[in-house]
């Protein structure tokens, strides 16, 4: 997630700063000793011709904007020449994050080096090196991909911020689709709970939506079997979306039941994101990739009422979902139900990329699915937060930050510790985070991610919306019973692939931008000049030298202010 400089993805560090027999040669030092006091004469006499010639002919002003001029072409071209030595192959696609990787490094190694960098060590690994992992063996064409070392702290920006990804080209990427899904381990049949009057039977949270499952029935849910009913949403109604609480147009549930490989996903629920258009997204994906974009029916009247949203239904790439008979009156819960349970919407999909509404998607599916799962032979992936770890800790910045009501947090998370829970340790590798980012879902759909997202859900039902308070501990009691496990790859990655936009009120209330005035440079005095010209006006001692520094404070104010 960062914090940076330009990187190039495939840059090699090692060979920049050794050389590799490539960059770095003896004969770039000279290979014949001279004299030195030749050379000290020389340069003397070079000192005093080339200087007088430049400033007799620029002044002193320009020849010093020329020679910064001259060095930044000279650092352009040999930092273009290192990066493209290392990494013009044409099977990899580099996206580059503008950042500095001080914060992801820094940030994961302060809290997760303790844990990881003693076992490195012990291994003789480095503990400096941070390598993207890949599963498909040598031969991948990111297999010896890198991330650039962190920059000197004096270049480091606070915050987090993207990360150099390799990915591949998109037909590539597409071509390493697996033909046949997942194996789901133990469990190979899923189905639902369904009741038509569901009765609070305990004071444990819960839902009409969701249901009302009691302790032993959530309990059960994590005793994974071959084949399981459990609570799911969507309880009641024939299927969802008809007569369920969360209800789609008719038009649209016939569409929902199609088959697709691959589907991207988001919503916009309480009108509280403007919808971002995807970009960088390739014509195999625009024709077989559908977008769609959840709304409710406060979101839909004030895009209506902007003239955002026709009878086609449709904003440029997204499809617009509109859901009626919202189940819940806060909005962030209701955005819930499509980002955990789209195996439920949508019943005949391979996989799915969920995205926020605030954020934009800048990178193509097939790729995302490639770098994240298919590489990773992972059937689900999300990125772990770019700060937190630790569950009790995520738990007090909720309630630092008003996320929701103190008492729920601590109920929630009093609850999980009579469970078992106990704060993060290296107790858990190969597991490095109880607390992810979770705007962003890679999913394939199979019964045990199913499963996951139905079991996440629930307890999202139960207890707070905050669902990076539940992750955690879902994850770890399916990883208890069964061999699966999740991708949690960094959150900088992710932050290379999406951008995030601020929330629609926020945009409303900002300031507009201050229109910046360009004055044009002033045009020498013409006339002035002309009836001087051939006269000699002398300027003398304290005069002179007065004169320099008011011309040169005057001119240096003028380049400030039109620089840009």
């Amino acid at each position: 997630m960062h914090d940076r400089g330009s990187y190039g993805s495939l840059l090699n560090i090692k060979n920049v700063i050794a050389g590799g027999g490539r960059l770095l040669h003896s004969k770039s030092f000279g290979s014949v000793r001279k004299n030195p006091i030749i050379m000290l004469s020389g340069s003397r006499e070079k000192e005093r011709s080339l200087p007088s010639i430049w400033y007799r002919y620029l002044g002193r002003r320009n020849f010093s904007m020329l020679l910064l001029v001259a060095f930044a072409v000279l650092f352009f071209v040999l930092g273009s020449f290192v990066v493209n030595k290392e990494s013009n192959s044409p099977n990899v696609d580099q996206r580059i994050g503008t950042m500095s990787m001080a914060h992801y490094i820094n940030a994961t190694r302060n809290e997760a080096s303790r844990i990881l960098g003693r076992r490195n060590r012990q291994k003789g690994g480095d503990g400096n090196r941070f390598q993207a992992s890949v599963s498909k063996g040598a031969n991948h064409p990111c297999a010896n991909f890198t991330f650039p070392p962190p920059p000197p702290p004096h270049l480091r920006r606070i915050g987090p911020r993207p990360c150099p990804v390799c990915y591949l080209p998109v037909d590539q990427a597409i071509a390493s689709m697996p033909s046949s899904p997942s194996e789901s381990p133990v469990l190979h049949n899923l189905t639902y709970v369904h009741d038509e009057n569901p009765i609070k039977t305990e004071p444990h949270g819960g839902s009409d939506f969701g249901g009302y499952p009691s302790l032993k029935q959530r309990n059960d849910s994590f005793d994974i079997k071959e084949s399981m009913v459990v609570h799911c949403g969507f309880v009641k109604g024939s299927k969802p979306g008809h007569q369920t609480g969360f209800d789609f147009d008719e038009s649209d549930l016939a569409g929902l039941q199609q088959f697709h490989e691959i589907i991207v996903a988001s919503a916009i629920f309480g009108n509280y994101d403007l919808i971002q258009q995807p970009r960088n997204i390739s014509e195999e994906a625009k024709r077989n990739v559908p977008f769609y974009m959840f709304i409710d029916e406060e979101t839909e009247a004030y895009m209506k009422n902007r003239s955002m949203l026709d009878s086609s239904k449709r904003v440029g790439l997204w499809r617009i979902i509109v859901i009626h008979n919202v189940p819940y009156s806060d909005a962030r819960r209701n955005g819930k139900v499509p980002k955990l349970l789209l195996h439920r919407i949508f019943p005949n999909i391979r996989y799915s990329i969920w995205i926020d509404g605030k954020l934009q998607l800048v990178v193509d599916p097939y790729q995302i699915l490639e770098r994240f799962l298919w590489r990773q032979n992972a059937n689900f992936a999300i990125s772990r937060h770019y700060r937190r770890f630790d569950v009790f800790v995520e738990a007090e910045a909720n309630k630092a930050a008003g996320k929701y009501d103190n008492s729920s947090i601590d109920a929630q998370v009093d609850f999980y510790r009579t469970e078992g829970l106990t704060p993060y340790s290296e107790a858990k590798l190969p597991i490095i985070s109880d607390v992810p980012e979770g705007c962003v879902l890679i999913k394939e759909h199979i019964p045990i991610t199913n499963l996951f997202t139905c079991l996440w859900f629930n307890e999202v039902d139960r207890f707070t919306s905050r669902d990076q308070l539940s992750f955690g501990m879902v994850r770890d009691k399916i990883m208890a019973k069964v061999n699966w496990h999740i991708n949690m790859f960094l959150d900088c990655e992710r932050r290379n692939f999406v951008i995030q936009a601020y929330h629609r009120d926020l945009l409303e209330h900002m300031p507009p931008p201050v229109a910046v005035i360009r004055h044009p440079p002033a045009l020498p005095n013409i006339i002035t000049r002309e009836r001087n010209q051939g006269k000699k006006i002398p300027r003398h001692g304290k005069d002179r030298r007065s004169g320099s520094r008011h011309h040169h404070k005057a001119s240096a104010g003028n380049r400030e202010s039109n620089f840009f």
